[in-house]
């Protein structure tokens, strides 16, 4: 079995844990939870990804080409825009979508969409193959020892110690980590975001 292939098994198998602790912490909030179908804001701006996600997201934008070909060509048109406005300013290569450092990502990209985002009903294109920050993004969930992350829409109300209840840790195993190594020894290593990802799947 090839080494990209058990990279792909991987990351189902990542996914699919990755499924199981969000709906455990979704089930512990409760009516704490303010995530919709629909809410948008954490669509908003860039952020980094791997680049396990950007191949999961290329694979999806194929998947949807074959399925519903106007959407696709739609988050093409998307991923291209947003890459042309954000090159003056990406902290990173323009040319192959690299990402040098995910802090210097300049503010004046936080009210750029993401380009998997449909304007028009507020819902994913790509949803099935979403990166990592977005499946664990809105639940309380546990980075390291001590440092809790939340949305900021939900919880409120919520004291500290309610939210330490909700909290699942996400990837224990270190998963994500073993893959995204195992990728780059097979020649794909760095960060990028989604508009540069989703516009290399385009050309």
């Amino acid at each position: 079995m090839g080494t990209l292939v058990q990279i792909e098994i991987g990351d189902r198998r990542l996914l699919d844990a990755i499924g199981e602790s969000m709906a455990e912490a979704a089930r512990r909030s409760g009516a704490w939870l303010a995530c919709r179908p629909g809410c948008t804001q954490c669509c908003i701006g860039p952020f980094g990804i791997t680049q396990l996600d950007a191949r999961r997201l290329r694979a999806g934008l194929e998947a949807l080409a074959a399925a519903d070909p106007a959407r696709a060509t739609a988050v093409r048109s998307r991923a291209e825009a947003y890459a042309a406005a954000a090159a003056p300013v990406f902290p990173g290569d323009t040319a192959s979508g690299l990402l040098w450092d995910e802090h210097a990502l300049p503010d004046s990209l936080d009210d750029l969409p993401c380009p998997a985002l449909d304007p028009a009903t507020g819902y994913c294109d790509l949803y099935e193959a979403r990166p990592i920050t977005c499946r664990t993004f809105g639940p309380v969930t546990q980075i390291g020892e001590a440092t809790l992350g939340a949305c900021e829409l939900c919880y409120d109300g919520a004291t500290e110690e309610q939210m330490v209840e909700c909290a699942v840790e996400i990837d224990p195993e270190g998963l994500e980590n073993a893959l995204v190594d195992a990728l780059a020894a097979e020649g794909t290593s760095g960060m990028t975001v989604v508009a540069y990802a989703l516009r290399e799947a385009a050309r």
